[in-house]
């Protein structure tokens, strides 16, 4: 019989912890975040969550999906420089099961839970049935997986993709990726798209044309209020998109994604409605002879807040 008492769901970025309980019918808590920076540690991210969450119950088995490789018992954040033992985070919470994976497998497990209103379909067709499936996910990092499938069963890919080397695509993108070559001795994909890349994207303009480079946030940066005082911002957020649609591209064809690619993270579902109109479906199907199979590939913004956690919740029942 499957063991269904309560269990801890953990979705784990470089700003941001956000944990939920799964009850034993399935059911999940609401989700509770909490600021990395202000806490030392995972454990006491995890203390302060259950003390306010829950005092006097505690759960017995846990999936926590962390922006980091997972390769062995100790685990470092790529983006953030909390490091955590597996098995000690077990220990310390009477966990009779502890499932660490990257953020980005919990993404993937995800997708097959996704209804109508949790996405928006950009571009393509109809996805290939039980064909690979990419997510990608501009963030504080940018995440990547995949799914596939086996005897029709999900099974979940994990990725270090966003540290691909980025590739331009126009001239316009050379200059940009020759200044940046300057700063970093590797400038990945994940240098220009995520929230410190949009950063980069933008003072990488402005450096491009001699114009000072305000202080702005990412969320700043892709704000259309913005946009109206300092276009060098909307230049940057549409540059970010355009990219975006590169590496996707690569993503399906690496995988074979006739399923279909998801775009998650905390930036593009802010903004709808521009990254629909954007040169990132464009950009997703300028592969030369390819053009015609990336065509067919549905690509789809995920709507739905807190992807990693519903993830998170899949993999739990999985354990049970």
């Amino acid at each position: 019989m499957p063991n269904r008492g309560v269990g801890l769901i953990g979705d784990i970025g470089a700003t941001n912890a956000r944990f939920a309980l799964v009850q034993p019918d399935g059911t999940s808590t609401v989700a509770r975040v909490y600021a990395l920076a202000d806490h030392a540690s995972l454990a006491d991210a995890i203390a302060a969550y259950l003390v306010e969450e829950s005092p006097r119950l505690r759960p017995h088995q846990a999936v926590l999906a962390v922006a980091s490789p997972v390769t062995g018992d100790e685990v470092t954040l790529i983006n953030h420089p909390w490091t955590f033992s597996v098995e000690a985070i077990r220990r310390q919470f009477g966990l009779n099961r502890l499932r660490v994976v990257n953020d980005f497998v919990a993404h993937a497990a995800s997708i097959p839970h996704l209804r109508g209103a949790d996405r928006l379909q950009v571009g393509g067709d109809e996805p290939a049935s039980n064909a690979p499936i990419g997510i990608i996910g501009p963030g504080s990092g940018l995440g990547i997986g995949a799914l596939v499938f086996s005897a029709n069963m999900p099974v979940t890919i994990a990725s270090e993709g966003g540290h691909v080397t980025m590739a331009p695509a126009t001239a316009r993108e050379s200059a940009i990726l020759d200044v940046m070559r300057k700063r970093y001795d590797h400038v990945s994909a994940e240098r220009l798209l995520s929230g410190p890349g949009l950063v980069n994207l933008y003072n990488t303009c402005c450096e491009l044309v001699n114009e000072p480079a305000a202080s702005y946030t990412a969320e700043q940066i892709t704000s259309p209020f913005i946009w109206k005082e300092d276009p060098l911002t909307r230049e940057a957020t549409t540059i970010f998109c355009a990219m975006l649609g590169t590496v996707a591209g690569n993503l399906a064809l690496t995988h074979g994604a006739r399923g279909g690619i998801y775009i998650a993270g905390g930036i593009v579902p802010r903004m709808p409605s521009f990254f629909a109109q954007s040169e990132f479906r464009s950009r997703f199907e300028a592969k030369g002879r390819l053009r015609s199979y990336l065509a067919a590939i549905p690509t789809y913004l995920v709507l739905r807040p807190l992807p990693g956690l519903l993830g998170a919740a899949v993999l739990l029942n999985e354990n049970s």
